[in-house]
């Protein structure tokens, strides 16, 4: 088969899409998948492009014996509504430029991985010239994140709902990580028949609770005893990360209590300036880790936190938790009940401890009831659902299999 991947985001992005998007496009070349990629330089989760693909312009490069087009796009220092649309839209325009540039690929599947939906026509059309099929692949219903956040409302809503519906319903096949996020596409129209679950992976034989983290704690600066409490990922607005804040500012007085901040992002500076004038001393910003350093930072902590922001939940099934269940980790994650992280709380009793988002003081509950469990070490639970749930050559084979069978190839 040969696989055109249309995506804002791929490696070496390490986090989010792109590392889902670079993990994939390596273990189909293994599975002799002839691969191509269409991509952004990556710039995630900075905001800020790497010095390399610094020069405004297309870039063509072999990476995992994948040909890599990259297309140039708009990247805001400060991100707003307003400039994340530009953002967006800067991308669909450039990339799609390229798109037509590449009819001599002549693919037997256009996979587009949302966001971004503005790619979505060009895609369409693009398959209708050179009778590819097409496979809409949702990481984050962008629509729908951006109204569970309040940007927009009334008639204007429900007619980008309709058109969202309408160009759904042209693609081939839909596919998305989550069974809430099936349910979802269900509900904007798209058949069953053209419905697959794809959910995200972890590298559960890399990531693994046994992992030796010492060295790793000392090198942080860490004392050995510290209880560490650790969010690693992108620290946008749509997190809801101040209530972390408030709740370190709750144990000032623990000294071996120690708050780790991993990542970046557009709000990380807000993040580290309301960390200074709160003279949070037991809180710690750290950018990302490199990838070979991150089995021993998730073995290290002793409490994860997966914090979203009421209504984010149901649109994002936040892919840091897959390999938080890997390496076996307590978790505390913010949801609502009627949330896929919801549902699966309820299915797998102890999988994590799942609490009301946007509280504070229900954060501080949990981590209390956490440090005084005399059950420590690993998550069992956890470390089964990976085991059982997540190995990625299983899931990847899984879909070709699956996109083959409904497809007819």
């Amino acid at each position: 088969m040969k696989f055109l991947l249309y995506s804002l985001n791929h490696y070496p992005e390490l986090t989010g899409i792109g590392k889902y998007n670079g993990e994939m496009v390596s273990t189909l070349v293994e599975m002799s998948t002839d691969v191509s990629v269409l991509c952004a330089p990556p710039y995630y989760p900075e905001w800020k492009i790497k010095r390399e693909y610094a020069s405004f312009g297309y870039v063509t490069e072999t990476s995992d014996d994948a040909v890599v087009y990259r297309c140039p796009l708009y990247v805001p220092s400060n991100v707003t509504t307003l400039k994340r649309l530009l953002h967006l839209f800067s991308f669909s325009v450039s990339s799609g430029l390229r798109l037509f540039s590449l009819f001599k690929l002549k693919p037997d599947l256009v996979f587009l991985v949302q966001p971004t939906f503005f790619c979505a026509p060009a895609t369409l059309l693009y398959c209708k010239l050179t009778g590819a099929k097409s496979v809409m692949h949702i990481q984050d219903y962008e629509l729908d994140a951006m109204l569970g956040l309040g940007m927009g409302g009334g008639k204007i809503a429900n007619f980008l709902k309709k058109v969202e519906s309408w160009i759904m319903s042209k693609f081939d096949l839909v596919s998305t990580i989550s069974y809430s996020m099936i349910d979802n596409a269900r509900t904007k129209g798209v058949p069953d028949s053209k419905l697959l679950l794809f959910p995200n992976w972890a590298d559960v034989s890399f990531v693994t609770p046994d992992t030796a983290y010492e060295s790793f704690k000392e090198r942080l600066g860490l004392e050995p005893a510290d209880k560490v409490i650790l969010y690693a990922g992108n620290m946008g607005k749509k997190q809801g990360l101040e209530i972390v804040l408030d709740a370190a500012e709750s144990f000032k007085e623990r000294p071996d209590l120690k708050f780790l901040m991993v990542g970046a992002g557009a709000h990380a500076e807000v993040l580290k300036g309301l960390a200074k004038q709160k003279q949070l001393t037991n809180m710690l910003f750290l950018p990302l880790q490199a990838w070979d350093d991150v089995p021993a930072m998730l073995a290290m902590a002793d409490i994860h936190l997966v914090i979203q922001k009421k209504g984010a939940a149901d649109a994002v099934l936040p892919s840091k938790l897959t390999n938080i269940l890997a390496a076996g980790g307590q978790s505390i994650i913010t949801a609502e009940l009627c949330t896929e992280l919801g549902q699966l709380a309820e299915k797998f009793p102890g999988i994590y401890d799942l609490i009301e988002p946007e509280s504070a003081p229900a954060l501080v509950e949990a981590i209390n009831k956490q440090l005084a469990n005399e059950e420590t070490g690993h998550n069992l639970v956890a470390r089964s659902y990976a085991e059982e749930n997540l190995d990625r050559n299983k899931i990847i084979d899984r879909f070709l299999h699956d996109v083959q069978a409904k497809l007819s190839f």
